[in-house]
Order: C-alpha cells, then sequence, then structure tokens
C-alpha cells in the first residue's frame, strides 16, 4: 500500500470517528438540555444564603443552586443586582455559560462572580431551604 493511500485511510478513520464522537456529544447535550438546563428568559429571581451559594428561581417550580469559587459578600445587601452576559446560547447548562456580576443599584459597584457547579434542587431539597431564601 502506497504512502497517499495509507493518509487518506487514516484520514477517513478519523474522520469516521469524529463523526461518532459527534453524534454523542450532540445526544448527550440534547438529553443535559432536557434534564438540567434552562432558558436564560425563565429566570426570575434570585437570593443568597452566605457568599458563596445563590439560588435561581427558574420559572413557577424550579430552583437552581449555584455555587460559586469565590464568593461575595455584597450578596447579603439587599440593594444589589445579578448580571450575566449571554454570549453564544440562550440556554443555561453549565458554570460556563453564566457570566456574572453582581452590582448595586448606583453603579458605583461591579464585581464578576465566578460559578463552580450548578445544581437543579428537587421539590423535597427546595422545601428544606429557609423561606427568607428562597426566591
Amino acid at each position: 500500500m502506497s504512502m497517499r493511500s495509507l493518509a487518506f485511510a487514516a484520514g477517513l478513520a478519523l474522520t469516521g470517528a469524529l463523526g461518532l464522537g459527534g453524534v454523542a456529544l450532540a445526544d448527550d447535550h440534547s438529553n443535559h438540555v432536557s434534564s438540567s438546563c434552562f432558558f436564560v428568559r425563565d429566570w426570575q429571581g434570585w437570593k443568597s444564603p452566605s457568599p458563596n451559594v445563590i439560588y435561581l428561581r427558574v420559572g413557577v417550580s424550579q430552583v437552581y443552586r449555584l455555587d460559586l469559587s469565590v464568593g461575595s459578600n455584597q450578596l447579603q445587601y439587599g440593594d444589589v443586582h445579578l448580571f450575566s452576559r449571554i454570549w453564544d446560547t440562550s440556554w443555561i447548562c453549565s458554570p460556563l455559560d453564566l457570566d456574572l456580576q453582581v452590582a448595586d443599584d448606583h453603579g458605583t459597584f461591579r464585581e464578576p462572580l465566578i460559578v463552580k457547579s450548578i445544581t437543579r434542587l428537587t421539590p423535597e431539597e427546595i422545601a428544606a431551604i429557609p423561606p427568607k431564601f428562597r426566591p
């Protein structure tokens, strides 16, 4: 077999492997979207019980817990807002989909927040949140 034939066969095999991997990734993402992702437009409110945790209300009955790498004491104040830039998608499925910042009402303070994990809470976990920290 010539060198050219070997290169062509290797390229064909690699293309096939990448194609199958792409299908597997697409299937995994679609399953992930249906199970633990949400549209950013469905984000209704938030509360923070501690500097490293944020609870997001999504839609009518869903609550997601965001664990932060480095928290902010500013989350404990009533005159702050959360902002997130939306890059390529309107779906929030992983920490990389959030570009969060906390800012005050006056625009004098703005601090980035790095999300470490996003967890959709069960109804039992939501019920266990003290009422003053439920979004």
